[in-house]
């Protein structure tokens, strides 16, 4: 089999619809998985162990290979600060954006690894950078889900494995038009934008950026490429920790 797989989760609608289409479009056979099986995608709960670990044995038996994951699934908490935010909501939202990619990440990198590499793409989020007042369990899952990233990167980038946080800005979708941070919001980051970013990475031309966040909508393959051919510092665009100055012991 000549054409490259890509597993995408969240495929049914939104992003994950979209990348579907994209990477279909690409020439990649596209591997959709959604909780509900909808739009013609593989019905995975993607926090189950064993359901996962079920769907990539099969996997590997029809198909032979993986090239690309593409961690897209995701839910965010009500827009409350954490006292009042409800326990089960609040872990619902952790599994699936934390233990989904984790999961699915752990069963198709020993493939990867097995086979000499491949790419794995974690739909992040500017929110995995920074606190906020409400929304608390999507921002700590997002600062988590880069945690991810880098490991994947610093463990598996000498045996081919690359692993990239992938920010797609405010993509209007029924997730983010529900949001009162939207409230009114006029400029929205185009779907094309993060599919064609996706792809980049995807095709090894960004390889540099490895371990690190890029933004649809503002980084271009090409600007991404030229800033790299620059050469990157060790600490771009990763989240770390920013000492109070030259003195400070943890710095």
């Amino acid at each position: 089999m000549s054409e490259p797989v890509v597993v995408i989760t969240g495929a049914s609608r939104g992003i994950g619809a979209h990348l579907r289409e994209a990477f279909g479009a690409a020439g990649y056979l596209v591997e959709g998985l959604s909780r509900s099986g909808d739009a013609g995608t593989t019905q995975v709960d993607v926090t189950d162990e064993e359901a996962v670990a079920g769907y990539v044995e099969e996997l590997m038996r029809s198909r032979g290979r993986v090239d690309v994951l593409i961690n897209n699934a995701g839910l965010i908490d009500a827009e409350v600060p954490l006292w009042e935010a409800d326990p089960a909501q609040w872990w619902r939202t952790v599994e699936v954006n934390v233990r989904g990619p984790f999961l699915l990440s752990r069963a198709i990198s020993r493939h990867m690894l097995a086979a000499g590499g491949g790419r794995i793409i974690n739909l992040n989020s500017g929110a995995g950078t920074r606190a906020n007042d409400v929304a608390t369990a999507y921002y700590a899952s997002k600062t988590a889900l880069g945690r991810i990233t880098g490991g994947l990167h610093l463990a598996g980038y000498e045996r081919g494995l690359r692993a990239f946080d992938l920010a797609p800005g405010v993509v209007r979708t029924d997730m983010t038009a529900a949001m009162s941070a939207h409230e009114g919001r006029t400029e929205w980051t185009q779907p094309s934008q993060v599919s064609e970013l996706a792809l980049a990475l995807a095709s090894g031309r960004l390889d540099d950026w490895s371990g690190r966040m890029v933004r649809a909508g503002v980084d271009t393959a090409q600007s991404l490429a030229t800033a790299a051919a620059g050469g990157l510092d060790e600490q771009a665009r990763t989240v770390g920790l920013r000492g109070w100055g030259a003195q400070d012991p943890i710095s």
